[in-house]
């Protein structure tokens, strides 16, 4: 192949292009025939709570903050790819509260029958993100492979004390939701060329923008829980949080901003496994409103790729920290609510 050839990078991927991670259901399955881990009094956040990211203590003034992610090519573009594909592994360092300070990169590339171009330009998009975001690239691993595959290992610091996990939500607290949902099905209408050039460019900035500005905006607030959207889309996290902090939460379907067509789409039945595994994991720990029909709860289960942070906020600050976060250029919505009633599950409404 030349640099002169295009190449459709979705088309790569045994699994079209879809970067959903393994079902929770799955996992959940792997990892309960594992060991018990040796209980380590630094290990502030590990596997207990399914959250973005492991916490180590070094000191009583600093914590380290480690994550990875990769995935396939969800968009044809290589510079956009990598772009995504930093954003979404830096994004979990700013779910905890932390600050991202190094990287490594994770290579998966078919060197012998893909023009190394291709590759240049993944690393480069990377590369101009991992700068944004103010940390520094220390080095990586790849392999040769024949589908491409690329992401990041973050390591992170933070306060040990400033610790931003999935399981402190309280009753009463407000959610907020800093990006719009529906990118799996948008990524996937890229692989089926249902979106025009404009629309593919919409949503990858979505999926590229950092989540830099939302958890610098949030750090002076009494933010008692976070996470990032990502594969088990917005009611899967919402659900981790929720049974994380034996709490309920409530969630208005009209208030969770959702990006332009997606329903189209997926009435047209561009919804991706990921997606629907997503909603059948759910079953039993979700209560939809009778007027919400099956489109409407796929949308809110979509596999989400570099997605924005939900907050739960102190009552008394979220209109603050919502105004705070739209003045930043960040797109948050209040779309709901912690409750002391029904511990574990999600209500939507209406």
């Amino acid at each position: 192949m030349t640099s002169n050839e295009k190449i459709k990078l979705t088309s790569l991927s045994s699994k079209g292009g879809c970067g959903c991670k393994i079902g929770p259901a799955d996992l959940s399955a792997v990892l309960r025939s594992l060991p018990v881990p040796v209980p380590n009094p630094n290990l502030l956040v590990g596997l207990d709570t399914s959250d973005d990211a492991g916490v180590y203590k070094l000191s009583d003034e600093l914590a380290l903050v480690q994550t990875l992610d990769f995935f396939t090519p969800i968009v044809d573009d290589p510079y956009d790819f990598g772009q995504v594909a930093a954003a979404n592994a830096i994004s979990d360092i700013y779910a905890m509260g932390g600050k991202p300070l190094t990287v490594l990169n994770i290579v998966a590339f078919p060197i012998h029958t893909l023009d190394k171009q291709i590759l240049t330009d993944i690393l480069r998009g990377a590369a101009d993100k991992v700068k944004e975001a103010g940390a520094t690239l220390v080095g990586g691993h790849s392999i040769d492979d024949k589908e491409p595959k690329f992401g990041l290992a973050v390591t992170g610091l933070v306060h040990p004390g400033k610790v931003r996990t999935n399981a402190g939500a309280k009753p009463g607290d407000k959610l907020i939701l800093t990006k719009p949902i529906g990118v799996g099905i948008l990524t996937t209408s890229i692989k089926k060329d249902q979106l025009t050039d404009e629309e593919i460019a919409r949503v990858v900035k979505v999926m590229a923008t950092l989540n830099k500005a939302a958890a610098e905006t949030m750090e002076p607030y009494d933010v008692h829980a976070c996470t990032d959207v990502t594969g088990f889309g917005l009611l899967g996290h919402a659900s981790e949080m929720a049974k994380g902090s034996g709490a309920g939460i409530r969630i208005s379907k009209s208030n969770v901003p959702v990006l332009p067509r997606v329903r189209e789409l997926a009435e047209a039945g561009f919804v991706p496994g990921g997606t629907k595994n997503n909603f059948a994991h759910l079953e039993g720990s979700v209560t939809f409103a009778e007027e919400l029909d099956q489109i409407d709860q796929w949308i809110l289960c979509d596999a989400v790729t570099s997605g924005g942070l939900l907050i739960a906020v102190d009552p008394g600050q979220a209109e603050a920290l919502l105004g705070k976060l739209q003045d930043a250029s960040v797109d948050a919505h209040l779309i709901g609510e912690v409750t002391a009633e029904h511990p574990g599950q999600i209500m939507i409404t209406a």
